[in-house]
């Protein structure tokens, strides 16, 4: 299985940074980042991933840690003191420009060897518009549609550098070959560049792609261009037919099914015991700040969810093509609350730990367990695993629950190639003209 690990300061959990494990000096300390990173790869773990956003509630940021450090300056310093982890990072379609991050991204694969990954999102938070001269967000469509554009253009700056183009002949005061660099002339719906791009071909023709939405035109995307796919997915059975979407989907684009890892998120608290690991749960559901759990879903379903008291019906939902918000989102929620009687409050505490992802806590053996189920019955390629706690979740996940996958034959015990793409048995991209 593909094995990506969320780098996260405070823990996944929105209370982890007040459990008495926590160690507050650790979570905006790169050395102890960077230590962590070198952790993971010697534990041989596929990719980091650091997910991101453009905004920030005002008064969230009394519940603890929101974003950290800008994802692409973090990996390119976690580049220079590791060797093959792959590195990913969130970088937003709606609130950025084609030519910066293809520029941003091809300089990481470079730095880093070959191990860049972008997360290709559409922005949903209302009020991030706010902070980029807008008064509104686009419609969720327009945002796809400029998704799309905005990858083509990437993609075509990735290639407008030739394998070979730079020759270096000082005697011939040549340093690349013109004829092997060319203007890419993008005129489209959204965005006119002209290109080059700035900086010669990433050590991997591409930086692998990845995509985390799940709408009908997120899968759309998906199929397109996505190799790995990060999924939230509470049930086996919601994975597995998410799976068999996405890959039948990929195949209609004229892809193999193998050219897409499906990573379902995997919210994990270690134990010694089934017990401890149950009171730790325990621990952290009592830390939660319910405030913070009732503004993540106010800004993943785009409803103001304030206004409803706690321990009302849950408030009823609009259709999901009515929302400009996270519609993957909407569509969870409204499968959950749609089918039961619940008020807001346990919706809340029984169903939002994180943003809806699989839960699993338990002995190494216990999760190691749940992961194969899901891994040898069509759910999942792997899993994005997001530690809840904030210190010692990672720590935990890598020494105990890694070797049990690996004694299993689950997982690999060694890196077998240079590059990202290599490593998830995908090639290096091809030049496409």
């Amino acid at each position: 299985m593909v094995l990506n690990l969320v780098l996260q300061n405070g823990g996944s959990h929105r209370g982890a940074w007040r459990h008495s494990s926590a160690k507050l000096d650790e979570i905006h300390d790169i050395k102890y980042i960077l230590k962590l990173a070198q952790k993971a790869e010697a534990s041989r773990i596929d990719s980091l991933f650091i997910a991101d956003g453009l905004s920030i509630e005002a008064k969230a940021v009394q519940h603890g840690p929101i974003f950290g450090f800008e994802p692409l300056t973090l990996l390119s310093s976690i580049a220079t003191v590791t060797e093959r982890i792959g590195l990913i990072a969130t970088v937003s379609t709606t609130f950025n420009e084609p030519y910066n991050v293809a520029r941003q991204f091809a300089s990481l694969d470079h730095i880093s060897g070959g191990r860049a990954g972008w997360n290709i999102v559409t922005t949903g938070v209302e009020r991030t518009a706010f902070n980029f001269g807008l008064d509104h967000l686009p419609p969720h469509t327009e945002r796809y549609e400029r998704a799309k554009e905005f990858t083509e253009v990437v993609q075509k700056l990735w290639d407008s550098w030739e394998q070979d183009a730079l020759v270096q002949d000082k005697a011939a005061g040549i340093y690349a070959d013109v004829g092997k660099v060319h203007d890419i002339h993008h005129q489209g719906t959204y965005y006119s560049v002209r290109g080059a791009l700035n900086i010669m071909r990433p050590p991997q023709g591409r930086p692998l792609l990845v995509q985390a939405g799940a709408s009908d035109e997120g899968k759309a995307l998906a199929a397109q261009f996505a190799e790995m796919i990060f999924t939230v997915q509470p049930t086996l059975e919601d994975a597995q037919l998410f799976y068999q979407d996405i890959k039948s989907r990929t195949v209609s684009a004229g892809r193999t099914p193998e050219s897409v890892h499906i990573l379902p998120g995997l919210l994990v608290i270690v134990g010694n015991t089934e017990e401890e690991a149950l009171e730790k749960a325990s621990e952290l559901r009592q830390l939660g700040p319910i405030e913070r759990s009732v503004m993540s879903l106010s800004n993943l379903l785009g409803m103001d969810f304030s206004i409803y008291s706690l321990d009302d019906p849950f408030p009823k939902l609009p259709e999901p093509e009515q929302v400009n918000a996270y519609q993957s989102f909407h569509k969870m929620v409204r499968k959950i609350v749609d089918n039961r009687t619940l008020t807001l409050r346990e919706f809340l505490d029984k169903y939002w730990v994180g943003s809806g992802q699989l839960r699993v806590a338990g002995t190494a053996e216990q999760i190691a367990d749940v992961m194969e189920e899901w891994f040898v019955n069509g759910a999942a390629d792997g899993f994005n695993v997001m530690p809840q706690l904030a210190s010692g979740g990672a720590e935990d996940f890598l020494d105990r629950v890694v070797p049990v996958l690996q004694r299993r034959g689950l997982f690999p015990t060694a890196y077998e190639k240079p590059t990202l793409r290599e490593n998830l048995g995908l090639q290096p991209h091809a030049l496409a003209h």
